[in-house]
């Protein structure tokens, strides 16, 4: 039986950190939301990955979720809480580019539109979902039930990804209000089967995912978290050095191939998605008719609503 042991990071509120053996298992942790993303999501899983770079008993990290499914994206009803409850608070200073007041003043339609104060908030979390990419110790994602929007960044952002053959994995927010700010879809997939998932916003099944080279391996529900720990369990086998080689030689590929000028450009366009004409429609129709139903009316014509995969 694993023996687990706490190594606390501070004090979590979106995710756990602990260690069992030579594995540091990082879980996202708020089921009864999707794993939404909130602001303190990206600052507590950098710094989950910085204390297992730091431990020099940890040869690999795990990173998985709790609750139903992996992520469901940006938790934009904690979003819209935080206006409506106002009030100070630290991890959120007043008229930072944090704090919800300012972000909602450079959402309004009918005012000007500063680019670079979404370029500020947004880049800070790509910062904390790059933590993944540039670990000095390998990565290894569980995706199960969903992984979709923001949730993708941190999916794709590690290393290897072994999904359920049930799972949902995409970014339907390229139909309307959203560009993925890490911008892995080409470097993962190459340039014509991310076009073919990003011009039109479909998901992949977890099989899928493996056929199309998204994800390393898929497995049955019932038998993701097995296979899931003899993946971890063979890389731990590995010396740390060689596991820090290994991902500085294969990692150089992609940053030579101008990875970070890609999401620069990728967190930009995100913006701007949101202060087109269908980007203001969205977000008036999410605030008259909440968010899921805004979502149901992108994604119907599509007739893809709710479901795994894409139609043919």
């Amino acid at each position: 039986m694993i023996e687990w042991r706490a190594r606390p990071v501070n004090t979590l509120s979106t995710m756990t950190y602990e260690v069992t053996g030579r594995i540091a298992r990082i879980t996202l942790n708020r089921p009864s939301r999707g794993n939404g993303i909130t602001m303190d999501l990206p600052i507590e899983l950098k710094a989950c990955v910085e204390r297992a770079n730091q431990d020099q008993s940890v040869h690999v990290i795990a990173l998985s979720g709790n609750g139903s499914g992996f992520c469901g994206g940006y938790d934009l009803v904690e979003s819209a809480e935080a206006l409506m409850e106002g009030g100070e608070d630290p991890r959120r200073p007043a008229g930072t580019v944090l704090d919800p007041l300012v972000q909602m003043k450079n959402h309004q339609p009918n005012s000007n539109w500063d680019p670079m104060v979404d370029y500020a908030m947004m880049s800070r979390n790509v910062k904390g979902f790059m933590s993944l990419f540039h670990s000095e110790k390998p990565v290894v994602c569980k995706v199960h039930g969903f992984c979709v929007a923001g949730g993708t960044d941190m999916a794709l952002c590690s290393d290897l990804l072994v999904i359920a053959d049930d799972a949902k994995i995409g970014y339907p927010p390229a139909r309307v209000w959203g560009s993925p700010t890490t911008s892995m879809w080409v470097y993962r997939l190459g340039i014509e089967k991310a076009k073919r998932l990003l011009f039109t916003g479909d998901c992949l099944s977890g099989k899928e995912a493996v056929e199309w080279g998204l994800a390393v391996e898929s497995a049955p529900a019932s038998s993701l978290d097995e296979r899931f720990e003899c993946l971890l369990e063979r890389i731990a086998r590995m010396p740390v050095n060689q596991l820090v080689m290994m991902k500085l030689l294969t990692n150089q590929t992609l940053l030579n191939q101008g990875l970070n000028t890609t999401q620069m450009l990728g967190t930009i366009l995100d913006g701007i998605t949101r202060h087109t004409q269908e980007g203001y429609d969205f977000q008036q129709l999410a605030m008259r008719e909440g968010f899921k139903e805004a979502v149901r009316q992108r994604d119907e014509p599509f007739g893809d609503y709710g479901m795994s995969t894409f139609k043919g």
